[in-house]
């Protein structure tokens, strides 16, 4: 399969609501302070627009796997600024470098899995606890930008040697 984007996801700040799901954009551009009309309350203000969480990536396989367990995700529920495909989820750590349309991302850390996924409709407070544990490992991987560019849905994903 080949290593693209899949979907691109963004939420712009919005007064009494978290920031999942996101929605589906068809193109935008990648800055270091993550992906332009996108806005993450807990990245700006409790982490100070840290600079390693600027952008999300989820595989499109995580998704397929968690449909397949019965949770009906659609690329962006999680808060995933870019769905991929072709690459899976274990290929992904720390340091390694992809061009991303005409951006470039390094993979920083893995995302760990919070309430707020528990505002998603088939979660709620009463599955949370189980989507939580369902999550370890597969809720994405944060990257820093090393060069600002546009990105489209279908673009390559490319990992620079």
């Amino acid at each position: 399969m080949e290593e693209k984007v899949c979907s691109i996801n963004i939420k712009p700040d919005t007064p009494g609501q978290h920031g999942l799901p996101k929605r589906p954009v068809n193109s935008t551009r990648i800055t270091r302070n993550g992906l332009e009309g996108d806005y993450n309350r807990y990245r700006h203000i409790k982490k100070k627009n840290d600079p390693d969480m600027a952008v999300l990536l989820l595989p499109m396989e995580i998704i397929e796997e968690l449909n397949g367990e019965g949770w009906s995700i659609k690329p962006g529920d999680l808060g995933e600024n870019l769905t991929t495909a072709g690459i899976a989820n274990k290929d992904f750590s720390p340091g390694k470098t992809y061009r991303v349309g005409e951006a470039t991302i390094q993979i920083t850390f893995k995302c760990e899995p919070c309430t707020n996924l528990y505002s998603l409709p088939y979660v709620g407070r009463e599955k949370g606890p189980e989507f939580m544990k369902t999550m370890m490992d597969r809720r994405g991987w944060y990257a820093s930008v090393n060069e600002e560019g546009q990105v489209n849905v279908g673009d390559k994903v490319v990992e620079i040697l």
